[in-house]
Order: C-alpha cells, then structure tokens, then sequence
C-alpha cells in the first residue's frame, strides 16, 4: 500500500514540475505566434489571452502515468498492466479529441466538426467492449442490453465532453471543476483497489495545478497568463467520460458489485452537465440555433447578478461539493431515482434564485 501511494505521489508531482516547465514555453510560443484568445462581447475577458495552455495536458499527464507505471513494474513485475482493446481505443480516441483541440485553438474549427468528431470518438470505448450496462436502479432500470447500453455510453461521453467544454468561461471553472471530478474518481478506483487509475488521475490533477495557477493568478499584461482552450477542455471532458464510464459499468472481473456506483460517478459531474441540459432547453424553447454561443451558462448569469469572477467561481465550486456531499448523504434513504429528481428540483431553484437576483440587481 505504501508503494503504490509514494508512486501516486509521484506522479502527481513530476507532472505538476512538468506543467511549470511547459506551460511558460507554450506562453513564449503564443506570443511568438500571436496565438490569442481575442476578446468580444460574449467573452469575459477584456485582453487578449493565450489559448494554448491545454496543450499541455496530455503530455504531462502521459509522461508522469509512463514513468509511474514504469517504476512500479520494477518494484513489483507482477502489478505490470496488460494492454487490452479498449485500452488502445481510450489512447487512440484521447489523441483524436486532443488532435482536434489543438487544430480549433490554432485555426478554428465548426461546431459541428468537433461535435462528430466526439461521437466519433465516444463510440470507439463501446465498440472495444467498454459501455455502461446497468443504471442501478435510475427510473426502475438496472441491467441494459448491449444496443442501449452503447447509445447510452457515445450520449454520456459527448454530454461530459461537451459540459466540460462549455463551462470554461471564466478563470479557473473548468479546471475546478475537473479536480473535483478526478478528486471523486481517485476515491472511487482506490476504494476498489484500482491503483492504475488512481497514477492516471494524479499525473492529470498534476498538470491543473500550474495550470490554474497561471489561469487565475497569471499577470496578462507580462504574457504569464494562459487559457486552456479546447486543447484542454476537449481532453479533459473525454478523460472525465471515459472515467464516468468505467466506474459505472458493472463488470463484476474487475469490481465487485457496488448499488452506489454509478451514483458516485454522477454526483461528481452534476453541475456541468445540468447546466448543458438547461442551455439545450433553453435553446429549443427559444428556437436559436444549438451550436451557437451565448451569454446565458451558469458562470454569466451569476456576473449579471454582479458577482466578479473569483465570485462566481467559488460559487460554483460551492454548489458542485453541495450536491456530492447531499448525494452521499440521503442516497441511502432515498434511492437513485428520487435522489435524481431532488437534484434537478435543487439546481431548478438555485436558478430561480439567481435569475430573482439578476432581476433585482
């Protein structure tokens, strides 16, 4: 146990030395390039910003897992890791959706090229044998057949991708959000003695600590200021999906059976993704166009009731941990069904709230 946990730690650590290396490079590099996020009236910020910083997500985050995991094979040869098929599809789609971050952030990209290159990616997990097949009670619902567990696992995958993406408005959200994420997962594969997770989630918390360190704290005016982009946003929703996935899926030769599981993976993810869902149907009901930008996510409607970003973000932070801290509270009392509607009922009128104080500001 004391192996693992000094490995975990070192992985956390070399991809966080890793970060602080990189991420003044990429700064320098977008300034040689002129590689910046332009201000305009939906965005928040008012000077030009880099945008590459998410660039440096994977690679950090690869080469603490390689290393980790390179150690602990020489510790200990019987904990090596084989590689199986749908291990190859994650890498392989993890590089696509990264690829595809990278080339939005340095030309541009439609909408609706990054949407099919998510479902592209989202159905590579299920094809190599890895899709949510049971819902543990959600609606009445437990075990899935395989054709609806698949359409359920590519919708979760590009709804977390999506959420994650959509929510990096303002400094840090997105990368807080993510830690908390992977703070929950990292806690989920321990108590279920998955280490190699665990490596996996530590070298990507590694990398978001320069990184917010830059995002939030970072001086524009001196070039040590950096957004993700989609480079990052991109990689870490994937990342996070693809971990929402394998939780939840009840395989009983790798974990054993848990009533809570899918739950868990839930609560971690609630705020984003609720506030997707609300975007879409605020949306439709209003007849715009899904695929265009606006001022009306979580993070703008609490500027507009005249909190500042740092505000805002500790907001949202707050309410994410509320809603995993009441989940793993009255889960037990009330089941997984009841529980969801307490959620949406608890989100509608946080809403209902924050739009009265917009109305009075």
């Amino acid at each position: 146990m004391q192996q693992y946990i000094l490995i975990i730690l070192g992985a956390f650590f070399l991809s966080l030395i890793t970060g602080f290396l990189l991420i003044p490079e990429i700064l320098n590099y977008c300034k040689e390039k002129n590689l910046y996020d332009i201000p305009n009236r939906r965005k928040v910020h008012k000077n030009p910003i880099p945008r590459l910083g998410g660039i440096a997500f994977l690679p950090s985050m690869l080469l603490a897992f390689i290393i980790a995991m390179t150690v602990m094979g020489v510790e200990n040869p019987e904990s090596r890791i084989s590689i199986n098929l749908w291990s190859v599809g994650f890498l392989t789609s993890l590089l696509l959706i990264y690829a595809t971050g990278i080339v939005d952030d340095i030309i541009g990209l439609n909408a609706r090229v990054k949407f099919t290159v998510q479902i592209i990616t989202a159905c590579v997990l299920p094809l190599c044998g890895l899709y949510i097949n049971n819902l543990y009670g959600l609606l009445g619902i437990h075990e899935l057949p395989y054709w609806a567990g698949v359409l359920l696992t590519i919708c979760v995958i590009v709804l977390i991708d999506n959420s994650i993406n959509l929510i990096d408005g303002i400094d840090g959200l997105s990368a807080s959000l993510s830690i908390i994420a992977l703070g929950g997962f990292f806690y989920c594969f321990w108590r279920e003695g998955m280490e190699v997770y665990c490596i996996l989630i530590a070298g990507l918390i590694g990398i978001l600590i320069p990184y917010l360190y830059y995002n939030i704290w970072g001086n524009a005016e001196q070039n040590r200021k950096i957004f993700m982009g989609d480079s990052g946003s991109l990689t870490l929703g994937f990342i996070l999906g693809f971990l929402f996935v394998k939780y939840s899926m009840d395989n009983p030769m790798v974990m054993k059976f848990s009533h809570d599981r899918i739950m868990l993976a839930y609560s971690l993810l609630i705020v984003p993704v609720f506030d997707v869902f609300r975007i879409v149907i605020y949306r439709l009901r209003h007849r715009k166009p899904l695929f265009d930008a606006d001022k009306n996510h979580i993070h703008h409607k609490l500027m507009k009731a005249r909190l500042t970003q740092h505000q805002a973000l500790l907001a949202i932070i707050g309410l994410a941990v509320f809603f995993i801290i009441l989940n793993s509270l009255i889960f037990e009392s009330t089941g997984f069904t009841w529980l969801f509607a307490i959620d949406i009922a608890v989100f509608a009128i946080f809403h209902m709230v924050l739009a009265q104080c917009i109305h009075e500001a």
